[in-house]
């Protein structure tokens, strides 16, 4: 068993600046962004790059249509590195032109071993959340399916992974809510994964424990006290991103994808409304092992006794951003059967990472709890 995977190397820099300086951006760089990030952190450099725009293929998470058609545009710059500046549907899609010379994504789906790395890729995340600056895992909303479905490579991990906190300083508190809420996830779920090392869990478990303390500050003093804390919450899901990379995420996002496939819901938001409730039903499964490990651990971290460590927890997320029930997305009941028979049938990678196993009545029981 891998004890632990790390394929990217992880640079620091303080300013965007610097970055550019240190990799020496040029001709032969095409950079995947957004308009509203590249200008006030790059435009003043009047660097030689081309440039996509991911918001002029359309807006929200990627979907295979947008994918498409960015990397039908990719073909005509001729480039020989891929930069990646953005959050997690940007990296998504640049793991994506990394292993593309023209090929349409339907055709890297149907054939994921014959995937070669066809460019460069340096990924530079601004938000705080993601970790998928390390992995080799893209996520693509497939509209002709109905779902978010998983590329995966050894290929399509970053040759460099940079991380600039002043690329942050600007976030939208929202994104900055569901982003670090989902770096909580995946340090949970990577630490009680059956794949999970004494490798992965020294990075895991520091990750929660600088996010839950970070969470802590916001909750005594406010939205703004979260400022001076964005260092710190850009490694710990870059640690998240460590551990998840070899130990894998599970149920929580696994349930998640019909949520956010069907309704769009933001992927750290959609993964916060399934997150207790996972764990709950792990928790009725089996209380021994490293759940129980986890559990002293969030006891220790939020004040509170073991029983209750998970309303603690959802007390404390809802100070950052409210949970809502599903039904206030729009889901309907009878979808609930719908979305269960998406996850066994399509998820089954994750599925295959979780604390316990959980059968399909098990998920229909954890979505109608949640509803």
């Amino acid at each position: 068993m891998n004890e632990i995977i790390l394929k990217s190397q992880i640079t620091y820099f303080d300013t965007c600046a610097e970055f550019a300086k240190e990799f020496n951006l040029g001709s032969q760089d095409l950079v995947l962004t957004n308009e509203y990030i590249y200008q006030p952190y790059f435009g003043h450099l009047n660097l030689n790059v081309s440039t996509i725009y991911q918001e002029a293929y359309g807006t929200g998470e990627p979907t295979d249509v947008m994918v498409d058609a960015i990397l039908k545009t990719a073909e005509q710059c001729n480039c020989k590195r891929i930069i990646a500046i953005g959050g997690g549907s940007v990296i998504d899609i640049a793991k994506v032109l990394a292993v593309s010379a023209g090929e349409s994504l339907d055709s890297l789906y149907s054939n994921p071993e014959e995937i070669k790395k066809k460019h460069e890729l340096i990924i530079l995340p601004t938000t705080c959340g993601t970790g998928s600056e390390v992995t080799n895992i893209s996520i693509i909303n497939r509209t002709r399916l109905g779902t978010k479905v998983g590329l995966v490579s050894p290929n399509m991990y970053a040759d460099h992974a940079v991380l600039v906190p002043e690329l942050l300083k600007a976030l939208p508190f929202s994104v900055f809510a569901t982003s670090s809420i989902d770096a909580l996830v995946h340090a949970v779920e990577s630490s009680l994964s059956p794949k999970a090392t004494p490798y992965t869990k020294l990075f895991g478990y520091r990750a929660i424990e600088m996010i839950i303390h970070g969470y802590q500050i916001l909750a005594a003093h406010g939205k703004e006290a979260r400022l001076p804390l964005m260092k710190d919450f850009l490694i710990a899901s870059n640690y998240a991103g460590i551990a998840f990379g070899t130990a894998g995420c599970a149920a929580v996002h696994a349930t998640s994808y019909p949520l956010g496939g069907s309704y769009h819901v933001a992927h750290g938001e959609s993964n916060y409304a399934m997150f207790t409730g996972v764990l709950k039903n792990y928790m009725e499964i089996r209380q021994d092992g490293e759940i129980a490990v986890l559990n002293q651990m969030l006891s220790g971290l939020l004040g509170c006794d073991i029983q209750v460590v998970y309303d603690k927890l959802d007390e404390l997320l809802g100070t950052v951003i409210p949970k809502k029930p599903l039904h206030e997305y729009g889901v309907k009941k009878q979808e609930l059967e719908i979305f269960t028979k998406s996850v066994m049938e399509q998820q089954g990678r994750l599925m295959a990472n979780n604390f316990v196993p959980l059968n399909a009545e098990r998920v229909l029981k954890i979505y109608q709890e949640l509803y």
